[in-house]
């Protein structure tokens, strides 16, 4: 009967399911809060498809969130297609657990993985239109590097393309600059 709390969620590689929990997720979310339509679902259903294929466990991972035995949060690290660029995809948080610190402990965790993997940068790419998401990209170091006007997902959208250096980002868990020295 209590109300979630943050030290509740753990964060967790995918089980059986969870990839098309991803999906499905992601497609009835962004349909009930932003009117997306179903371009937006087959968009994300194959970028889980390539990633369940082909990925490389020592450059990309998965992670959920689960609160009370249930997923309430996703996101994914890939390689992009620039050599020494890891991707951030998928970011989501279900409502009901949000203010938790969920979104922030995915992002977290996709930095410190792709600085332990030895990428040099992370990248993303979103929509202006999901101010949370921003803000958490931001907390982690993130800079908004390029923006344009686009029609998707049944919208007129503005995406933005956000960056993290991780040579210049301090590594919070080392007190240090990620990266070599030198």
């Amino acid at each position: 009967g209590r109300a979630p709390r943050p030290e509740d969620v753990a964060l967790r590689e995918p089980a059986p399911g969870d990839l098309g929990w991803i999906v499905q997720r992601n497609a009835a979310l962004y349909a009930a809060e932003y009117g997306w339509n179903a371009d937006y679902e087959g968009l994300v259903a194959r970028i889980v498809a390539d990633y369940a294929e082909d990925h490389d466990p020592h450059l990309e991972r998965t992670w959920i969130a689960e609160l009370d035995g249930r997923p309430v949060g996703c996101v994914m690290c890939v390689r992009d297609e620039a050599p020494g660029a890891a991707r951030l995809r998928l970011l989501l948080v279900e409502p009901h657990a949000r203010g938790l610190g969920i979104g922030d402990r995915l992002v977290e965790a996709v930095v410190d993985f792709a600085r332990e993997a030895g990428y040099r940068e992370v990248v993303l790419w979103t929509n202006d239109v999901l101010a949370a998401a921003r803000r958490i990209y931001r907390r982690h170091g993130f800079v908004l590097v390029a923006e344009k006007p686009h029609h998707s997902f049944g919208r007129d959208l503005t995406g933005q393309d956000w960056r993290l250096d991780l040579h210049a980002t301090p590594d919070r868990r080392k007190g240090v600059a990620g990266g070599d020295a030198g």
